[in-house]
């Protein structure tokens, strides 16, 4: 079953300037990265979009092996939707590894409108090819759009088109043979998150299917950070992914925060969060300098990508 969208849904798909995308792990959990959607959308035949480079192979490889993903549209600024919704969609995402020209020139005017226009030049289109050419777009078939009227998803949500949620909360789910407890450090994560303008957390619903939901942090120590959030979470442990990320204008100076961990709430719906990995990302607020960086991080990945390829052969 694919969803349908009103107007009012359509202008936050088509405005937001971001949105954390949630999707699975082999181990039943959920990693959430902050992803641009460029306001890529079909209401007729029901899907999303957003872009990534084929030089995120890891997270490529997860989608494929489990399609099933959601998308938070959680955040207003900088964009051109207005309102207070969250709005959550869940689907099954496909990557489009050779897109074709039509698709290309669509991220390239979706792109345009959001971010600016592109770098043109003898230089830039040198340095800037292995970028472009990796750059594709991944198509999400959306199957459930889940609402709350204001942007601290407060409640319960709205089913708003396609699947019916499962009546059940999610099982909590077998804890890692490493344990639970952190494998960082704590205060020095949570410092880190608290500096960032949205936070938001992903789990595995009951279905299956990738929940994000936004959280406030509170106090930090040696068994994890206090988090508190205004949607119900799972009672239970289990695996969840922890993302803080800031952003200006046109997606210049993005920073991002993000972690895999142990989610455990219990019975009166305290949660407590334990960070067992962690990634940063800081981009560059001069769009020169970031034009720079990602050339170089694109012609990296793609050295790195026809070593891996050669190595296996060999």
């Amino acid at each position: 079953m694919t969803a349908a969208w009103d107007d009012d849904l359509d202008a936050i798909f088509g405005g937001d300037l971001t949105a954390a995308l949630g999707y699975r792990t082999p181990a039943a959990g959920v990693v959430v990265q902050a992803v641009a959607p460029i306001g890529l959308r079909d209401r007729e035949n029901g899907t999303l979009g957003f872009t990534t480079s084929l030089g995120f192979s890891k997270k490529l490889d997860r989608i494929a092996a489990d399609p099933r993903v959601a998308m938070a549209f959680h955040a207003r600024e900088h964009g051109t939707a207005t309102g207070t919704r969250y709005v959550l969609a869940q689907g099954t995402a496909r990557v489009i590894e050779k897109p074709t020209e039509a698709e290309r020139g669509l991220v390239r005017a979706h792109a345009t409108a959001q971010l600016g226009p592109p770098a043109e030049g003898v230089f830039w289109n040198r340095w800037l090819r292995e970028y472009y050419v990796t750059r594709v777009p991944v198509e999400v078939t959306v199957t459930r759009i889940l609402t709350w009227p204001t942007l601290d998803a407060a409640g319960a949500p709205d089913v708003a088109a396609g699947e019916a949620l499962s009546a059940q909360p999610a099982e909590p789910q077998r804890p890692p043979k490493n344990g639970t407890g952190p494998r960082i450090d704590v205060a020095r994560a949570c410092t880190r998150l608290r500096s960032a303008a949205h936070i938001v957390l992903g789990y595995a619903g009951a279905d299956g299917a990738p929940v994000v939901v936004p959280v406030e942090l509170g106090a930090e120590d040696e068994s994890g950070i206090a988090v508190t959030c205004a949607a119900p979470l799972p009672r239970g442990g289990r695996r969840a992914g922890l993302l803080g990320h800031t952003y200006k204008p046109r997606l210049i100076g993005l920073e991002t925060r993000q972690h895999t961990g142990w989610l455990e709430v219990s019975e009166d719906g305290g949660a407590r969060y334990a960070p067992h990995t962690q990634v940063r990302y800081r981009a560059p607020a001069n769009k020169t300098l970031l034009l720079l960086l990602n050339g170089a991080l694109a012609k990296k990945g793609v050295r790195q990508a026809a070593k891996t390829a050669r190595t296996s052969k060999g």
